[in-house]
């Protein structure tokens, strides 16, 4: 009988759906020992003092070599930031059934398969299904009364935006697309399915909703400074010509998922900041 993941699963273990007066969030789960290095480089490097992890100097070397280190080191900021964070029943329940719809796991032979096949057990995997929860709290909790300052000094590359284009490489045919479509002679929309030289030609014109920050620095100065419905002549960047007539502008607004946004951005650079302090920290203290 097939296991919907609308209802509670009957899966074993860690993945057991718990009641609410025994529910428990999955613990940091435990790094794995390192391989065994000779007795002269067996000390662990001092710079990762405070982390769940120690890796020898060779082990060290060699993760940096593959361009490991810098993954295991964030995973590590991460695990040691977010250990200490309580999630309800609820959403244990709701982060173990989003992972397993994610993995398209519906039996709890799948879920062994999986286990099996990426070298897991039950509560590694709880580890990573609670992780993105855990990060939403931690983020508010810790960078809750940053966030409004960062999206005012962001607002700017976050606002979104609505506009045909219609670029073009001749400078002479530019204008006479210009003013065909300001003289009402054609549609923006049909010239652009006929004249476009870029992938607008495919949208008949019609680029976004897109952040205002993905656009060119020139094009975003000039949709920025246009009223919606306006038409503006043609301008040049690098080898194209461009005509452009901006449909909508959405202000970006400091509201609950933004908030959420903002708050996990600093919480991402803290991680950066962690990740590089160890690694300093590790150039200053490692054996020439």
């Amino acid at each position: 009988m097939d296991i919907t993941l609308s209802s509670a699963l009957p899966l074993t273990g860690a993945f057991a759906i718990p009641s609410a007066s025994l529910a428990t969030s999955a613990p940091a789960p435990t790094p794995p020992p390192a391989a065994e290095t000779p007795p002269e480089d067996h000390e662990p490097s001092p710079a990762l003092t405070g982390l769940p992890l120690s890796l020898s100097e060779s082990f060290w070397r060699l993760l940096s070599r593959h361009q490991l280190l810098v993954p295991l080191l964030r995973q590590s900021v991460i695990a040691n930031a977010l250990e200490g964070v309580q999630l309800s029943a609820e959403e244990c329940q709701q982060a173990r059934s989003q992972w397993l719809q994610q993995k398209g796991i519906q039996s709890p032979e799948q879920l062994q398969t999986h286990l099996a096949k990426h070298g897991m057990v039950e509560d590694e995997a709880l580890w990573q299904a609670e992780l993105p929860l855990r990060a939403r709290h931690h983020g508010h909790d810790q960078f809750l009364h940053r966030a409004e300052q960062r999206f005012l000094s962001r607002k700017q590359q976050l606002d979104t935006v609505i506009y045909s284009l219609l670029r073009v490489r001749g400078e002479a045919l530019a204008h006479e697309l210009y003013l065909r479509i300001a003289e009402g002679e054609a549609d923006f929309a049909e010239l652009a399915a006929t004249y476009a030289e870029g992938p607008e030609q495919a949208t008949r014109g019609v680029v976004g909703p897109v952040p205002l920050l993905q656009a060119h620095p020139i094009l975003a100065n000039v949709l920025r400074t246009s009223q919606p419905g306006e038409l503006r002549p043609p301008f040049a960047i690098e080898q194209w010509w461009l005509v452009v007539r901006l449909e909508s502008l959405q202000p970006a607004s400091f509201d609950d998922a933004m908030q959420s946004r903002m708050t996990q951005e600093l919480f991402e650079e803290w991680v950066d900041e962690e990740v590089q302090r160890l690694i300093q920290n590790h150039a200053t203290t490692a054996t020439p």
